[in-house]
């Protein structure tokens, strides 16, 4: 298992369409991945989940990632989230 926290540099965050880009990179793993904001752990691969945490731009969240290819999803979501656009 790995695990990192991240702020959010996005403009919106993880908000509507970038919360959907970022379930479908999710989805690209085989390994299960979680997303913590203020207590609250949600599936990555879930648009729900990651709607349900309102996380805003400059936000801190903790990813974790668990199975065959855990560090390159981990390192692919973390990169996703530190995009400034």
């Amino acid at each position: 298992m790995v695990e990192q926290t991240v702020t959010i540099k996005r403009k919106a965050g993880l908000q509507a369409r970038p919360a959907a880009l970022f379930v479908q990179e999710a989805n690209k793993f085989a390994s299960d991945i979680f997303i913590e904001k203020d207590g609250k752990n949600v599936n990555a691969k879930s648009i729900m989940g990651i709607m349900s945490l309102g996380a805003a731009v400059n936000k801190k969240v903790h990813l974790r990632a668990e199975g065959p290819d855990e560090q390159i999803a981990l390192n692919t979501l973390v990169s996703f989230m530190e995009k400034e656009d």
